[in-house]
């Protein structure tokens, strides 16, 4: 019985593509440019369209073009190498002069400080011979001398997220931008609550209050007699501490605060303090009201009106 023989034949079946049962991408990949795009290469070329120019007027026009443009490159790399010691120059120039400036106006402000505080010395003794004992109570009164003793301490920021904008919010109907910042309106408030309250001194951000002080706004920054404040606002008030502290948020604007905390993010936070100093406010100067001195009866007693 003959056995069959064993299939020794060189030729063999091709191998499976590892890719074939990716039939898509395969698809993609040797098909990368579609195919419209590839008629209308062949047919520029077939046409003579495109790739670099075959005559000489082209190329010369194209050189012409390359040389243009590499001489405006340079042209524009000599005038700033040429203009760079001159602007470097003037930068130099202006900072000096800023330096000098601001040197000359460090000399301006001493010499007010210095002007400042002889003023209030001859206005001291002026006071102690027309007042007697009654010099340093005006002083107080008039917030022209420097005050220690109990009070609060209220510290105003802006909301984290705060931003300067032209909002419709309810506050801005008032004056105000629905933004979270802190607007002077609100330091007026503040203000006014803290005196109602009991406060007998007050100072914002080292700024002494007086019955002449103003608080206004120039765009969105808070001017207190005209000096510029950066937030946070510190408010100092002197005063019975806790009592000061309990009045004022009981008060109508000590609520007003808590409503721009709770609505508009405004930050906030008082506290008691066992002693606080307020610097004096600068030099008031009064140019139209008159000292009246105290009426008196028929038989010489002074019944109180006038300056006390």
């Amino acid at each position: 019985m003959s056995q069959q023989r064993p299939d020794r034949s060189t030729t063999r079946r091709p191998a499976a593509r590892p890719d074939a049962s990716m039939s898509l991408l395969t698809n993609v990949m040797d098909h990368s440019l579609d195919d419209g795009y590839a008629e209308a290469a062949e047919r520029k070329a077939a046409a003579g369209v495109g790739g670099l120019p075959r005559t000489l007027r082209a190329k010369l026009g194209l050189a012409a073009g390359l040389v243009l443009a590499a001489v405006v490159v340079t042209v524009g790399a000599a005038q700033a190498r040429i203009s760079a010691p001159t602007l470097a120059k003037e930068r130099e120039e202006l900072i000096n002069r800023i330096q000098k400036g601001s040197d000359e106006a460090d000399a301006q402000q001493h010499r007010v400080d210095t002007l400042r505080d002889s003023v209030d010395a001859m206005q001291r003794q002026a006071l102690r011979r027309h007042g007697g004992d009654k010099a340093e109570l005006l002083a107080l009164l008039a917030g022209s001398t420097q005050v220690t003793g109990r009070g609060v301490k209220l510290v105003i920021d802006d909301a984290k997220d705060a931003e300067s904008g032209n909002g419709g919010g309810p506050r801005e109907s008032n004056g105000f931008s629905d933004t979270g910042r802190v607007r002077d309106r609100d330091m007026q408030r503040v203000v006014n609550g803290l005196w109602q309250s009991g406060a007998e001194a007050i100072s914002v951000n080292g700024q002494r209050l007086t019955s002449l002080s103003a608080i206004r706004a120039a765009g969105d920054a808070i001017l207190v007699d005209n000096k510029p404040l950066v937030p946070p606002y510190t408010v100092l008030a002197v005063g019975d501490g806790q009592r000061l502290s309990t009045a004022f948020q009981d008060s109508v604007d000590g609520r007003y605060l808590h409503v721009l905390q709770e609505n508009y993010g405004v930050r906030t936070r008082i506290s008691v303090e066992s002693e606080v100093t307020l610097p004096p406010a600068p030099s008031v100067i009064v140019r139209t009201a008159q000292p009246q001195t105290g009426a008196t009866k028929a038989d010489g007693a002074d019944i109180g009106k006038g300056t006390s």
